[in-house]
């Protein structure tokens, strides 16, 4: 795999058990690249440690004054230095390919679960860590990975350099062998306590974007409060632990760097203190000696991939758990045989029985949308309000009724279903298409206005007509005015569109849904933010938009619940009442504190002349 060739077309399926299954994952498709590295790095490594012994030839040539052997010992230096530099530069260029494209890869695989779970992945995991594992974590996962082949190029160099000097010069050869395991082993007594200084600073790290995370969404509601200096101190107070976190990490990677550089150095004294009693004793020459200094010289440099190695899978370990933990998250299904006992069954609130059992369609499905945990029937084809007395509830619903949620207990509920279809059960693409939910607080992206209406959709509705229906052209005149030709369509639209107010961006996020025309819209308070006006305008392009096709609109708006053509009371999690706006009114005291906002004394008055009324008229 080249950079060129990015993205993946399939990133394939990750073993997000652990930590380290997943980068063993990682690194098992990987294997192309780590080989070629690999191969660069032994020429490299391979071509550095032939210089000492060309060294040695060159000093017994001149000792020896014979030019012949001087010249061939230069000459073949000379193409150790072109290996030098050819493996050298190959390395670098196919390491880095490893980190960028392992990188890509779990990027990509961030991005699938992140499009896969949706609204329901930041109510499983905190989005400050989201955010932590697809920037940084993935720079520490991409280092490890990169890190590895070269590692592996260092560490058979170096046990051919040993078992090299021991056959060139037992005598000099058993020091270097006794010596260089102990310098592989030196360090590994402080590698758990710098892995645990590692994690807790990338836990401290990942807190503090958290926050600062937290913080940014929330910088509106905590300037209307006067609460920036409160979220400001926090901050402060956690940035400094990770101040004092990286401190202390960096203090004991110091502490194994020096001991990599002491242990070399005690090693050369060593080989040289005995070298020297051997060549004055005779029994080396001055040519072996100087070929084994130079051999140990050269050990220093694949010695120190051996430091890296540890520090970079210390830093990538916990990276990877967490990145593991996100692509462990699935969405929640249930096949059609796994139901609830319930399922289906004949409800006393006035829903219909619906079949169990039946295969899924390889086509989006379509029909009534049932909802038998509630009780809920959306008639295919009709405008259904429904009112919930939890306020609470209209969210989960929200979310059942788009066949992923994400609340505690979800799994252990029925399915939605759309016709005889069980939404858990279907592909996630397939149930998106059939079912679109559109959030209380949808999200506008960065962009153009055409970017933002650009959305996979039936073809069956215009952006003109979407706009119009949503009551946008107050939103469209005031992008015009923003745009360089005049055109709204071009005009380019803040992140998340905070330079709109929050009526404009519920209605354009409106207009989005409306583009994409799917066989059921479900609308969870899709005018909460604008006048009453503009509320009544919206209520009657909704209905005359969607005529003819199933649309569910979770609100309390007495102005949308008089448009729809049913309306739907739950209380309690069930459904308590069925019928229209103005009869539910009369006769549902309950719905008619939700819906007008009544308090309690004011509904017993309520009740009481009504009462009174009825007596005397009878």
């Amino acid at each position: 795999m080249q950079i060129r060739d990015l993205p993946y077309s399939d990133p394939g399926v990750p073993d997000a058990r652990s930590g380290p299954r997943f980068l063993l994952w990682l690194g098992r498709n990987q294997l192309g690249g780590q080989l070629k590295s690999l191969a660069w790095g032994l020429l490299h490594f391979g071509s550095i440690a032939g210089l000492p012994y060309m060294v040695g030839i060159a000093v017994e040539a001149v000792l020896d004054r014979s030019g012949t052997r001087l010249a061939l010992a230069g000459a073949v230096i000379v193409i150790l230095g072109i290996a030098v530099a050819l493996g050298d530069t190959m390395l670098h260029r196919t390491a880095v390919t490893n980190w960028i494209t392992a990188a890509a890869r779990v990027q990509q695989l961030l991005a699938r679960k992140t499009a896969l779970l949706g609204a329901a992945l930041t109510r499983r995991v905190a989005a400050g860590e989201v955010v932590a594992v697809s920037t940084g974590d993935v720079e520490k996962i991409g280092w490890f990975v990169e890190a590895l082949s070269r590692f592996a190029a260092a560490a058979f160099t170096v046990v051919l350099v040993t078992v090299g000097l021991l056959v060139y010069q037992p005598a000099l050869g058993v020091v270097v062998a006794v010596g260089i395991p102990l310098l592989a082993i030196a360090v590994l007594p402080l590698l758990p306590r710098a892995t645990r200084r590692a994690d807790f600073q990338r836990e401290k790290a990942g807190r503090a974007t958290e926050l600062a995370s937290d913080t940014v969404a929330g910088l509106r509601v905590l300037r209307g409060i006067g609460g920036e200096e409160l979220f400001l101190d926090r901050y402060r107070r956690a940035s400094q632990e990770v101040r004092t976190a990286a401190v202390r990490s960096a203090r004991m990677w110091a502490t194994i760097s020096a001991i990599q550089v002491l242990m070399p150095g005690l090693l050369m004294i060593a080989v040289v203190w005995h070298g020297v009693h051997l060549a004055r004793e005779g029994r080396i020459t001055v040519g072996e000696l100087v070929t084994v200094y130079s051999a140990v010289m050269m050990l220093n440099y694949p010695l120190r991939h051996f430091e890296e190695i540890a520090m970079a899978y210390s830093f990538s370990r916990p990276s990877a758990k967490r990145a593991a933990r996100v692509l462990s998250l699935e969405r929640t299904t249930r096949s059609a045989d796994e139901e609830a006992p319930g399922t289906g069954a004949t409800s006393d609130k006035g829903t219909e029985r619906l079949d169990e059992g039946v295969e899924h369609p390889s086509t989006p499905p379509a029909g009534d949308l049932y909802d038998p945990a509630t009780g809920l029937l959306a008639p295919a084809g009709r405008l259904t309000a429904v009112v919930c007395g939890d306020p609470d509830e209209a969210g989960r619903l929200a979310e059942r009724l788009g066949g992923h949620p994400a609340f505690d207990g979800a799994a252990d509920l029925p399915s939605v279903r759309l016709g005889d279809v069980p939404l858990d059960g279907l592909p996630l693409a397939a149930a998106r298409t059939a079912v679109l939910v559109q959030d209380k607080d949808p999200v506008l992206l960065s962009g153009t206005l055409s970017t933002l209406l650009d959305v996979p959709a039936s073809g069956a509705v215009s952006a003109a007509e979407a706009l119009s229906a949503a009551q946008c052209s107050d939103v469209l005149d005031a992008l015009a005015q923003t745009s360089v030709d005049d055109d709204p369509m071009a005009a380019h639209l803040t992140e998340r569109g905070r330079s709109l107010s929050g009526g404009q961006r519920q209605r354009l996020a409106l207009a989005r849904s409306l583009v994409t025309d799917p066989e059921a819209l479900v609308l969870d308070e899709p005018t909460s933010a604008v006048d009453s006006h503009t509320e009544a305008r919206v209520a009657d392009g909704i209905r005359e938009l969607r005529r003819g096709r199933t649309t569910v609109v979770l609100t309390s708006s007495p102005l949308i619940l008089d448009r729809a053509e049913r309306v739907v009371f739950l209380d309690d999690g069930e459904v308590a009442a069925v019928g229209e706006h103005r009869e539910l009114v009369h006769s549902q005291p309950r719905y008619r504190a939700v819906v007008t906002r009544e308090t309690d004394d004011e509904r017993v008055t309520v009740d009481t002349l009504t009462n009174l009324d009825i007596e005397e008229t009878a």
